[in-house]
């Protein structure tokens, strides 16, 4: 198995801000309609694709399409843009990065700030805030002002690239899932399901799970999994007790993070899954931060037995993000035969 890095880099590069999914979700939509039983769309703009399965039972896949972003909220008397973040940033991850703008056509923009310059030495001691920042289209306010106006939204400006064992660039949290979501749904095309099988790309997780909860709510699952990246904190300055996940030791089976604890008949499954196919794994419990893991699991009339399948990944929510080769390939793996097998497991208390 190799990973498609053409298709992952149309994954990655196109946008998808919380609640303006339509580019990556019609990107997905034209991937993955071959490789369904039907595609369905809901009010939160939610991608759904089913597959039937022999039982009647449901199992309910989410990896979320949006990426952190940010929206337009004013316009200054120069053409300057400030903007409201969507999703958590570390601010000093902003410095010197291009943005492009979605009014009524994409503009490119770059994140500025007070040059050092000219600071004086208290603010050259300060920790840069995002209200700190703002966007320069290099026009006018007139000009600008015929393309973008307030509530337009912002996506960042990176390629991805390969690097050594790795792939390198903006959102590969989350679009390395949906890279992988797409590709299980390939592997799973002529199989067999032991159950109906709802592949969701969710919209608005950045900005708190938002998609899942609605999409959990309607599918009612009685099995989930969740796809979504985690921290990969294994580099120089890291504690091994901090590192949550390593790159390139395999793929994650969450067992917690802040919002869920998982359910350890999922987990013992998963990880019987993992030895009996030679599947590369790693355990994750992450201290803070949460997933669509949580509403799969609760957000239902007698919650679902969930887990889910987490993506080692390092510089978290920057547009360096990487994840390495091996442990994408691990994870199609896992995901693939935790779907086929989900009839032949015990999951009595």
């Amino acid at each position: 198995m190799e990973v498609d890095f053409k298709l992952l880099k149309k994954i990655s590069e196109t946008p998808g801000a919380p609640g303006y999914e339509k580019h990556i979700r019609n990107l997905i939509k034209k991937e993955i309609e071959p490789l369904s039983d039907k595609i369905s769309i809901d009010n939160m703009g939610n991608l759904i694709a089913f597959k039937k399965g022999k039982n009647k039972k449901k199992v309910m896949i989410a990896a979320h399409m949006d990426e952190i972003s940010f929206i337009v909220n004013y316009i200054d008397d120069n053409g300057f843009l400030r903007f409201i973040p969507l999703g958590g940033f570390d601010p000093k991850t902003l410095t010197s990065q291009r943005v492009i703008v979605h009014g009524k056509k994409d503009l490119i923009g770059v994140m500025g700030t007070k040059p050092i310059h000219i600071m004086t030495p208290e603010e050259r001691k300060k920790n840069i805030e995002i209200s700190d920042f703002f966007i320069d289209l290099g026009m006018e306010k007139a000009k600008v002002e015929k393309y973008v106006k307030i509530g337009d939204f912002i996506t960042r400006e990176r390629k991805l690239i390969k690097m050594g064992d790795c792939y390198n660039g903006k959102s590969l949290d989350n679009r390395i899932s949906v890279y992988i979501l797409i590709e299980t749904l390939k592997a799973l095309k002529n199989k067999t399901l032991p159950f109906d099988l709802y592949a969701v790309f969710t919209s608005q997780e950045e900005v708190g799970i938002r998609g899942a909860q609605v999409s959990s709510l309607e599918i009612n699952p009685d099995f989930g999994f969740a796809l979504d990246t985690t921290i990969a904190y294994d580099v120089p300055g890291s504690i091994p007790h901090q590192a949550v996940t390593y790159l390139g030791k395999g793929t994650a089976i969450k067992i917690m993070d802040s919002s869920t604890i998982t359910d350890y008949r999922m987990v013992r499954y998963m990880k019987d899954i993992a030895y009996k196919n030679r599947i590369k794994w790693q355990p994750e419990l992450l201290p803070a931060g949460g997933t669509d893991t949580a509403q799969l699991q609760r957000m239902n009339k007698s919650g679902a037995i969930a887990g889910a399948v987490s993506i080692p990944t390092r510089h978290i929510h920057q547009v360096i993000e990487s994840v390495h080769n091996d442990d994408v390939i691990e994870s199609i793996k896992l995901l693939t035969a935790c779907i086929q097998n989900l009839d032949k497991f015990n999951y009595e208390y």
